[in-house]
């Protein structure tokens, strides 16, 4: 059943990156090739805590106008899940084109949308990312969300949100369901809940939330999320968006997402770089007012499998 191979793969999953955040209890070992992390503190009026994120800052960044990526976080896990050795080296290969790295922590199965836990998404969007902005330098033309497992499905529902914040969209390996009755316990509320946050249904609106962003989809051939992954991928295709989709040998787990930092760190730093291009070519044609990229489908990064007849 599909349900009991989804379990199955989130335990592997949680049990894997469990293992690879043993490093954590001892930082001063570990090699980030010249990045520096920071932990910031959010006293969030939204889900009334104090929430953490790891914001990860290269060493080739320039000192302003930096371009984010704002990961998100697999169900079970948190802000230092993946502070591991093939992020680091495939930031640092990156030089001065890597991009400023923040790992937020959105709870153990909030699937990082507004519900009864908390407003996890509006928590992102309204004080998380307005944060990072100011304390780091971010041009708000150069920012992308992404995520793994419930942290894509999160990236997904949030870019939707706010299509103007985000200049590109990715999900690895996200956990995607086709209808309600087949969700994981715990992931939605709700039938109402996942309706409200169905992004299948949501991709095929028109227009497409996701029509200015570019965007990025991939599993392993083995992740047994595939079938809600490839209905996502249709709604775009069929409402004239299209993404860059890449599948390779592999489940859903940390083996499979930690042999492929390299390409989704590669992917982000060449779509954020063509933003602020295309952001300052507007920017220049329309002297008054803050102006919007005019063609954001652009080609995929080098070494992705380009699917479509346009880049994403």
């Amino acid at each position: 059943m599909l349900a009991v191979r989804i379990l199955a793969a989130v335990l592997v999953a949680a049990v894997s990156l469990a293992v690879d955040r043993l490093w954590l209890e001892d930082d001063a070992k570990r090699d980030t090739y010249g990045a520096t992390i920071r932990t910031k503190e959010i006293d969030s009026e939204i889900l009334d805590r104090t929430m953490d994120v790891k914001v990860v800052v290269p060493k080739g960044a320039p000192a302003n106008d930096r371009s984010l990526v704002v990961f998100l976080h697999g169900r079970g896990e948190n802000e230092t899940s993946y502070l591991v050795d093939p992020m680091f080296e495939a930031l640092n290969e990156l030089k001065t084109r890597a991009p400023v790295m923040a790992f937020p922590d959105g709870g153990d199965a909030s699937f990082w949308h507004d519900r009864d836990s908390g407003d996890w998404g509006a928590y992102v969007l309204d004080e998380l990312i307005p944060m990072l902005v100011e304390r780091f330098d971010i041009d708000p033309d150069k920012i992308a969300i992404g995520g793994i497992s419930m942290g894509g499905f999160g990236a997904y529902d949030l870019a939707r949100l706010q299509p103007d914040t985000f200049c590109a969209v990715a999900g690895h390996s996200p956990a995607i369901w086709e209808n309600a009755g087949e969700t994981a316990d715990g992931a939605f509320d709700d039938a109402d809940d996942f309706e409200t946050n169905d992004i299948i249904a949501i991709a095929g609106r028109d227009p497409s939330p996701y029509e200015d962003m570019k965007v990025w989809l991939d599993a392993g051939d083995d992740d047994p999320f595939l079938d809600g992954d490839e209905a996502f991928e249709e709604a775009l295709r069929e409402n004239g968006v299209f993404p860059v989709v890449k599948h390779g040998d592999g489940g859903h787990d940390s083996d499979y997402w930690n042999g492929n930092w390299r390409e989704y760190l590669g992917w982000y730093a060449h779509v954020l770089r063509k933003c602020g291009e295309q952001a300052e070519e507007v920017s220049e044609s329309k002297p008054s007012g803050r102006g919007g990229a005019s063609d954001r489908n652009g080609p995929s990064s080098p070494g992705a499998r380009r699917d479509g007849n346009s880049g994403a």
